[in-house]
């Protein structure tokens, strides 16, 4: 196999110049341009973007309208961990992500607590916040005292866009004006909680603020007390941090339960804890300790077409409520027993956006049983801490390393575009050595009686 190298260099930017009217060109004119102006090798280059497209013109075309200017697709490997135990019913878990061992070591803690009783998740709360910033350079006293009037003219203002939501079961759950003085001269909010049901509802929430910032306006206007003139409505939007919106996932064990490549069960549980207890006292710790649990919340995340960027903001913004970043999972010992649980913000949805458009969205839904938003937070929080057991249990006995660069073996010998063949004799070569690339790379090259190449400065 010839492997295709696509240079990246750009042609002088003297020789560039800046286009017009992109966004209207055709998907191929789009590509036309593109190639021709940016790449050395326009023809390799196209061929390359052109490889990606599905063959199934339908497909493609709802693809290409998910997003805008949309050139090819980008494809992430698609994986499942099976037997997972989750509050006694067992799940096969989709993930989408690019990081080698990340499904492997969710599939090993599955197993591993499949055996001691599974994973117990219970949603604690499901609001979500808007707020409408606003600023009053004035006395705005009238917004506190006479408020039950505003609340009024508020809800009537939505009362249409929130019917069908209603309906459902959720709505506009409460709404208070907020003196944020204190932070910024003349800064007030409106703080909206809403309830979204089986939808993340970002449309559903910005829409209802929009009409409540239109209100705000009119009941200053029209208020005695109050200037339409000394009021700016600055923006009215969702807020990705949903504290009100939380989840906890668990695992639970007799101590003596834990025994682990080859470390005793009493000293695995204590230095287990100990690695718990410094994520927590050490941001520089807890920055990776949390970024290991994210990479089982977002492949999920993902492979269920939910939104990983609003999840990684809110998770991040909770790990750092005490006024100090920490670990997002906790544990304790206590009277033999070893409990281990995540505590997070999930705003989820399992309808609306990508649901029902992308295909594999719609398979990874299915293959979790159809669940409702609820259900899915559970999971979602359960990848995450699966994760987290899996690199604290490697951490605190045969270490990180010894684990990942196996799986990141594949991953090497792919770019050395070694055949299968290959593959399985550098495999077995490296089965009881931690693979580190220089390595692989020489016993490589030894293997095909072909001279190692130098490493470039």
């Amino acid at each position: 196999m010839v492997r295709r190298r696509l240079s990246l260099q750009h042609k002088s930017a003297d020789m560039k110049d800046p286009i017009k009217g992109f966004s209207k060109l055709s998907k191929a004119a789009k590509l036309e341009w593109l190639v021709n102006n940016n790449f050395d090798q326009p023809e390799e280059a196209r061929d390359i973007f052109t490889t990606y497209w599905h063959a199934d013109a339908t497909l493609q075309q709802r693809h290409d309208e998910f997003i805008e200017n949309t050139i090819s697709n980008y494809y992430m490997p698609y994986g499942v961990a099976p037997n997972f135990k989750i509050n006694g019913k067992l799940y096969t878990i989709p993930m989408a992500i690019e990081e080698s061992s990340v499904v492997a070591a969710a599939a090993k803690s599955a197993g591993f607590w499949m055996d001691r009783g599974g994973f117990t998740t219970k949603v604690l709360s499901t609001e979500k916040i808007g707020h409408v910033h606003f600023m009053y350079e004035g006395d705005a006293t009238p917004f506190f005292e006479d408020f039950d009037a505003l609340e009024k003219e508020l809800r009537a203002a939505t009362a249409k866009l929130v019917a069908n939501m209603e309906a459902r079961g959720g709505g506009i759950s409460q709404i208070t004006v907020v003196d944020a003085t204190d932070r910024l001269e003349n800064y007030y909010q409106l703080e909206i909680t809403f309830e979204t049901c089986d939808s993340m509802g970002a449309n559903f929430i910005n829409s209802n603020l929009e009409e409540m910032a239109k209100s705000l306006e009119q009941f200053a206007a029209q208020h005695p007390k109050l200037s339409e003139d000394k009021l700016e409505v600055v923006m009215r939007i969702l807020s990705n941090y949903t504290p009100k919106c939380l989840v906890r996932a668990s695992v639970s064990c007799p101590v003596v339960e834990l025994a682990s490549e080859g470390v005793g069960a009493e000293e695995f549980a204590r230095k287990f804890k100990r690695a718990v207890d410094i994520a927590n006292a050490e941001p520089y710790r807890a920055t990776t300790h949390n970024k290991g649990i994210m990479n089982g919340i977002d492949a999920v995340v993902i492979a269920t077409g939910n939104d990983f960027r609003a999840v990684e903001a809110a998770c991040h913004t909770h790990a750092s409520r005490s006024g100090s970043y920490k670990s997002l999972t906790g544990c304790s010992v206590e009277n033999g027993t070893f409990t281990f649980w995540i505590e997070i913000p999930l705003a989820l949805g399992v309808v609306g956006g990508l649901t029902k458009l992308h295909p594999l969205v719609v398979s990874s839904l299915e293959m979790l049983g159809k669940p409702n938003a609820e259900e899915l937070m559970g999971i979602v929080a359960v990848s995450g801490l699966a994760q987290n057991f899996a690199a604290l249990r490697a951490l605190v006995t045969t270490g990180i390393q010894k684990g990942h660069m196996k799986m990141h073996l594949m991953n090497i010998l792919t770019q050395l575009e070694a055949t299968p063949e290959e593959k399985i004799q550098v495999a077995n070569f490296f089965k009881d050595k931690v693979p580190h690339h220089r390595e692989v790379v020489n016993y490589f090259c030894e293997l095909r009686g072909v001279p190692v190449p130098k490493v470039e400065k």
